[in-house]
């Protein structure tokens, strides 16, 4: 009698599901092995295992004269004997998104979230500036950066980790992805690359940090990463 535990049900709720991110990069299937060689004797042919026609008597008959070596690696494809995916991270991915479509969709990003920073600090009481009678002062208002920080941090983080697309990419048709397997990013991934881009936009450089972050990827070659892609190891593909 066996002491070992049934296997789980199918509707077992606690087994662990399978992994259905439809943007994954598939490992490629696994190569075939040769069949194994038939011992010398018994190949019908030379009693030494060669070609009964006068050929190598230890394998396989040499190229005719003038024709080109095999490849290494003995198979076709890669010359070098690599499988389907050589070692570039884009291989089996979409194409890098376009920096023009990247910043169009960060502008619309901002737009949405400006509109409710504003709508969140006018209701608070909480004002950009503060003006006096005597003189006028500006300073920037902690609360509404605090504000403005978390709300834009959420939403980046939210919706890249649900989908990898925010509002703007969405209607632009881009998505980020993790850079070694295309895959939407986790929690931990967007929530990096939305502080590396909020954190400094919100407290002290503003807008000037956000062309700077972004239009980073109108010069980084091979993965057209802004500074946040970079800390995240992420890149923008496009959906269509």
């Amino acid at each position: 009698m066996t002491t070992e535990p049934p296997p789980p049900p199918d509707d077992d709720p606690f087994q662990k599901p399978p992994d259905e991110d439809p943007f994954k990069k598939q490992q490629p299937p696994p190569q075939q092995s040769q069949p194994p060689q038939p011992p010398p004797g018994q190949s019908g042919g030379s009693p030494y295992g060669g070609s009964p026609y006068g050929g190598s008597p230890y394998g396989a008959a040499p190229p005719p004269p003038g024709a080109a070596p095999p490849p290494y690696g003995g198979g076709a494809g890669d010359p070098y004997g690599g499988g389907p995916y050589t070692n570039d991270p884009l291989a089996g991915m979409p194409p890098l998104a376009d920096s023009g479509r990247r910043v169009l969709a960060r502008i619309i990003d901002m737009i949405l979230v400006v509109i409710v920073v504003w709508l969140l600090t006018w209701g608070f009481g909480v004002n950009e500036y503060d003006v006096d009678t005597d003189k006028i002062q500006y300073g920037k208002s902690f609360g509404q950066s605090l504000i403005a920080l978390l709300l834009y941090v959420g939403y980046d983080t939210f919706l890249t980790t649900r989908s990898g697309q925010t509002l703007g990419k969405k209607w632009l048709h881009l998505r980020v992805a993790n850079l070694d397997n295309g895959s939407t990013p986790s929690v931990q991934t967007s929530l990096v690359r939305a502080l590396v881009l909020w954190v400094p936009f919100a407290f002290c450089c503003a807008c000037i940090w956000t062309a700077i972050a972004g239009g980073w990827s109108f010069f980084d070659k091979p993965y057209k990463q802004g500074l946040h892609d970079k800390a995240a190891k992420t890149v923008v593909v496009s959906t269509g």
